[in-house]
């Protein structure tokens, strides 16, 4: 298996027939190949009852990995929505005291700088999905419990302002 500089992964022809070799019930539908129009033409030509494989695509050379993360956030399977949710109004909320809405403003403007509010919906549906699945998830990890917004979706139950954790512990 090959791994481009992001991360992802995908197979040449021959490593893809290992795989069935090893794994004759392997979903080959779920691995990309680097040249799969041979495959792919047999089984159109034939009308073949298969399913296609999915052609490996590399990002071009101007992709560094913040247009790569933003590429990626558009192709996050969540429900409609959650992609609508305004997630600062949801947030804020969830406060109750001014101490906390002055903590939430803050670390909303953070999560703004970065971009990151699709992923703070995600966070949400994720952990609602959990929830509703009754999965269970540890109390919290690392710097992520200094951040108080993470508290208040649900991703860790460690609440930051209680033992005067910095947010800018997490997002530096």
């Amino acid at each position: 298996m090959n791994y481009d500089k992001f991360g992802q992964s995908y197979l040449s022809e021959d490593e893809l027939c290992d795989v069935l070799y090893r794994n004759p019930d392997a979903d080959i539908t779920q691995f990309l190949v680097e040249d799969p129009d041979l495959y792919n033409d047999s089984v159109i030509q034939e009308f073949a009852d298969m399913k296609l494989l999915s052609k490996y695509h590399p990002y071009p050379d101007t992709y560094d990995i913040r247009v790569f993360d933003q590429v990626q956030q558009k192709t996050w399977y969540m429900p409609q929505e959650y992609k609508d949710l305004d997630i600062a109004e949801w947030v804020l909320s969830q406060c109750k005291t001014d101490a906390e809405l002055q903590r939430v403003a803050e670390e909303l403007l953070l999560y703004q700088e970065r971009d990151l509010f699709n992923l703070l919906r995600y966070l949400k549906y994720f952990v609602d999905t959990m929830r509703k699945e009754s999965v269970l998830w540890g109390l919290g990890r690392g710097s992520s419990v200094a951040s108080y917004i993470l508290y208040l979706i649900g991703v860790h139950r460690i609440d930051s302002m209680f033992y005067d954790l910095d947010i800018k512990e997490f997002l530096k």
